[in-house]
């Protein structure tokens, strides 16, 4: 009888158990949803960022979704930065707000970064609170460390080569014919064009290659590239130049213009190039 009494008590707690789970199936089923989604995501009281995580490998151009606390903000953005692991600066990005950035409550932004294939082979991803008064107080940050992709291309990038043009004219150096290329590697991406304008316009030229002769005026203050767009052959590319950076004297602008052409056109697809506005490098 005893016994019979503790075989009924045991299965009446495992119906309870089963009909308990049974009543709260559904509730249980979200919360290890929301707790798997939260994992996918790095976030602090202030900020969440969606796509990166933790030692993710990571290729240029990189695009950065996530929200962020109205404070984080200064006049709608704040400053991302992309360290190598020698605490080196590799790539500065501005996370744009995508609403009304004047509140308390979360706000989404986007960050795009486009950086050269570093020495080493792990970083850190920096998320900057944007500090205008530069009071320690108020300096606030979320780092994720990362590492980089090995999967790369080598492109040639085009500058002018003062040195062997004066080998050839002693008198007058300014012949577009020496515009010559240097070698570099890019991520593999969707668009190595871009990738490798972008990184031209950075103007990084190495202290063996400066002893070789080649030299640039790039970067140019506030002069980027807006847009690139290829069809039959023709390459359209739309720079923002707000400080008319690329006028001056026929030289100047030639040689300016040559070294974006010359890299886009080491491309088979690239036949021709259109640059827009059209009043850029204009004498």
């Amino acid at each position: 009888m005893k016994k019979t009494l503790t075989i009924i008590t045991i299965t009446l707690l495992l119906l309870a158990i089963f009909i308990f789970y049974l009543l709260n199936k559904q509730e249980l089923f979200n919360n290890i949803n929301f707790t798997t989604n939260i994992s996918k995501s790095i976030k602090n009281n202030s900020i969440q960022v969606f796509n990166i995580s933790k030692d993710l490998f990571i290729e240029s151009p990189l695009s950065i979704n996530g929200q962020a606390i109205g404070s984080w903000y200064f006049e709608g953005s704040f400053p991302v930065v992309l360290y190598d692991d020698n605490n080196k600066e590799i790539a500065l990005g501005i996370a744009m707000a995508k609403s009304d950035w004047m509140t308390e409550d979360l706000v989404p932004f986007e960050v795009s970064l486009n950086f050269t294939v570093p020495k080493t082979k792990e970083g850190t991803l920096v998320f900057k609170k944007d500090n205008p008064s530069g009071l320690p107080e108020n300096d606030e940050k979320l780092s994720i460390p990362i590492k980089f992709s090995d999967k790369t291309q080598l492109v040639k990038l085009y500058y002018y080569n003062e040195a062997e043009d004066k080998k050839i004219n002693p008198s007058i150096s300014c012949s577009e014919e020496f515009v010559l290329p240097v070698e570099r590697k890019i991520f593999l991406s969707q668009t190595p064009i871009k990738d490798a304008i972008n990184l031209l316009l950075q103007g990084v030229i190495s202290e063996n290659e400066k002893q070789l002769g080649f030299s640039s005026e790039f970067p140019l203050e506030g002069f980027e590239l807006i847009g690139a767009n290829l069809k039959n052959g023709t390459l359209i590319l739309e720079f923002s130049d707000p400080f008319n950076k690329t006028s001056g004297g026929s030289c100047r602008v030639n040689l300016l213009r040559q070294q974006i052409e010359k890299t886009v056109k080491q491309f088979e697809e690239v036949q021709e190039v259109r640059v827009l506005p059209e009043t850029l490098f204009q004498p």
